[in-house]
Parts: C-alpha cells; sequence; structure tokens
C-alpha cells in the first residue's frame, strides 16, 4: 500500500513539475500579495488631498488650515474660487476633503459672544481615509473649542483639568494596520492554496482525460485520495511558512505564543480545507470550473472569517453560520497565538469547533469521494 502510494505521490509531482507555474504562483503569488498588502497598510493615512474656499481670508482662517496641515493627515492641493470648483473635485475624487470658511469667520472668532462656524466636507466614498480625516478634524476642533472657552473666561490655558482617561492599548500597541491585515490574509491565502490544489487534482485528470486510466490501474479509491492529498499538504504547508516568515521580517508580526502549536493546528487546519478541495475536486469537469468553485466557497468563507467585518457585529443568525466555517475559527486561532501570545487554554473552544467541523468535513468528503471514484 506504501508502495503504490508513493507512486501516486510521484506522478502528482511529476505533473506539478509540467505544470511548474501553478505550483509557483500559489507559492510566490501569495507571498507577493502579502507584501503589497503589508506594505500599503503599514503606513498611517497622510497627506490626503484638501481643497480650501478661504471667504474670510484672514490670519485666523489661514491659521486654522496650517493646523490642519500640521496634523499630516490633509495637504492643501488648491485655493478654489467657488463652491462648483469644490463639488467638481469631490466629484471627480481628485480630493478627499474640503474646508469651507465664511466670511466674518475672524470677527466672530474674536467675539467674547460670537459662534465661529466653518464647514468641513468630506469624501464618504472612501470611508477609510474619511473616518481618519474625521478624527484629525475633530481633535483639532476640541483644541479649538477648549481655547475659546479659556480666554473668554480670561483663565490661563493650564487653569482646566478634565477628565482624563489612561488609555493602554494591548497586543498592538502601536495600533498598526499590518499586524491586523497581514495574519488575515496569510490565514485567506493559506486557505486559498490549499483548495486550489485539492481542487485541480482530479479535475486536471478528467480534463487531460486520465482519470479513467488511474482508476482502472491496481489503486484502491482511498490510496488514490491519499496520493493526491500529500502534494497538496506539503506545498500549502511549505507556502504557510514561507508567508508567515516573510510577514515576520518583513512587518515586524510577532510571533508571541508557541511556534509549534501554531504549526501543529495549521498543519490539521490544511486538512479540513483539504477535504472541500477534493469535492471540488470530483464534482468539476474542467480546472478552469474548479478554480472558480474554489473562488466561490474561498470569497463565501472569507466574508464570515471577521478580517471584513467582526462576526460579534452581525446578526445572530449570521454569527451562528460564521462558527460553522472553519476559517473563521482558524482565523481567531492564529491571531491568538501571533499577537496575544496565548496558548491552549485561551483557544481551545476555536481548536475544539475547527476538529469537529475538520472531522465532520474529513470525513464526508473522502466517503463522497471515494463513492466518486467507484
Amino acid at each position: 500500500m506504501i508502495a503504490r502510494i508513493g507512486s501516486l505521490i510521484i506522478k502528482e509531482f511529476i505533473h506539478l513539475r509540467r505544470d511548474w507555474w501553478l505550483p509557483v504562483f500559489m507559492l510566490f503569488g501569495g507571498a507577493l500579495e502579502l507584501l503589497l498588502v503589508g506594505y500599503a497598510t503599514s503606513r498611517p493615512i497622510t497627506n490626503l488631498p484638501m481643497m480650501v474656499y478661504d471667504r474670510d481670508q484672514s490670519a485666523a482662517s489661514r491659521e486654522f488650515v496650517e493646523a490642519l496641515e500640521n496634523t499630516t493627515t490633509f495637504t492643501v492641493v488648491g485655493y478654489p474660487d467657488s463652491l462648483d470648483d469644490v463639488e467638481l473635485s469631490m466629484d471627480r475624487g481628485d480630493i478627499n476633503a474640503a474646508v469651507i470658511i465664511p466670511n466674518g469667520y475672524e470677527t466672530e472668532l474674536s467675539d467674547p459672544s460670537g459662534t465661529p462656524e466653518l464647514m468641513v466636507l468630506l469624501n464618504g466614498a472612501e470611508s477609510v481615509a474619511a473616518l481618519s480625516a474625521r478624527r484629525a478634524v475633530d481633535g483639532l476642533a476640541s483644541r479649538i473649542n477648549e481655547r475659546i472657552a479659556l480666554e473668554r473666561m480670561g483663565l490661563p490655558a493650564d487653569s482646566l483639568q478634565g477628565f482624563a482617561p489612561s488609555i493602554r492599548v494591548w497586543f498592538n500597541e502601536a495600533l498598526s494596520e499590518a499586524l491586523y491585515t497581514t495574519p488575515a490574509e496569510l490565514a485567506l491565502m493559506l486557505e486559498f492554496t490549499v483548495l486550489t490544489f485539492a481542487a485541480l487534482s482530479f479535475s486536471r485528470e478528467r480534463e487531460l482525460g486520465t482519470l479513467e486510466q488511474l482508476l482502472v490501474m491496481p489503486f484502491r479509491s482511498i490510496e488514490i485520495i491519499i496520493g493526491k492529498a500529500i502534494p497538496a499538504i506539503i506545498i500549502a504547508f511549505v507556502d504557510f511558512l514561507l508567508m508567515l516568515t516573510m510577514v515576520h521580517f518583513a512587518f515586524g508580526v510577532p510571533v508571541r505564543g508557541s511556534l509549534a502549536l501554531l504549526l501543529v493546528i495549521a498543519f490539521a487546519y490544511l486538512f479540513v480545507e483539504l477535504g472541500k478541495g477534493l469535492v471540488i475536486s470530483v464534482i468539476s469537469r474542467t480546472q478552469h470550473q474548479a478554480f472558480l468553485l474554489v473562488m466561490l466557497v474561498g470569497m463565501t468563507d472569507f466574508l464570515f472569517t471577521g478580517y471584513a467585518a467582526p462576526v460579534e457585529s452581525m446578526p445572530p443568525t449570521l454569527q451562528l453560520f460564521a462558527n460553522l466555517v472553519p476559517a473563521h475559527h482558524w482565523l481567531s486561532i492564529f491571531r491568538s497565538v501571533l499577537l496575544k501570545g496565548v496558548g491552549v487554554e485561551a483557544i481551545w473552544p476555536h481548536v475544539l469547533a475547527l476538529v469537529l467541523l475538520g472531522s465532520i468535513i474529513l470525513s464526508l468528503s473522502i466517503r463522497y469521494v471515494r463513492r466518486a471514484l467507484n
């Protein structure tokens, strides 16, 4: 039995050597995507293009614009002559923000009973940039309001001591976006890798017309399944090690927990996704069809992993469905071990759920594939 399985494994690697672009793409394509995502998200949002429609043309208005620029969130790219120019630039997506300062702004600011007002427009079509811009504007407005209140009461700047909470961030002290996005991307790329390799195994044989030859050879169905599965597991695990090494050294993603524990759970998770990939493989008639099904399954899993939106904020029905997605538990385990440095005592519910779901999926998948091959 071992010799027959070994011959099937050798045959699979010969196929991969001939179709060398597939393993190369899966190994280095995922790493390249992680590299691009990490570099795109590792820097804070700065230098958002902003227009200033200043109708007051006063020292106070210029001071406000300079204060906005000093936040490093904005960069002034123009001073339009009308609101129509602002609207046109916003519609084109040339700017992310616009400041409109009305006449009399400095007068109202210096009047003890005045109510100075100005308008800041943000491009909400780009919500991430808009949220960062809003935080910068709110922070500046709070400082200006505090200064105006102190000046009108005739008090020194340090006379009022407000409520000042002590905030400490755990696990991601610098609130680096890369420490959030790159582990999630890595976990999802691992799923796509094993799904793709497993899904193309039987569909490739069927498309090339060699599946019937394989079935009439003296191999049992379970031997064929194992022979197809081992190369996919090996390549996916090597891909995982490569991507983990890259995000650790390139973006400083820590491995605070047990690396051995993480590798064991990752290896077990590969078998869960392997079962899904084998089912896709036997129901697909062509490699193209198998790849499309992988994208469908993978993107569905992506929606319920908690990467795009926190599972806790979803409706109860969708939360229940998310708990039936193995990738959701894998991503929770992966982040907890990497960033929090926890052990089994903290992640055992996710580990148990992954084991139960994996046992069900893998057993049903093997039974279905064996029936399809017989």
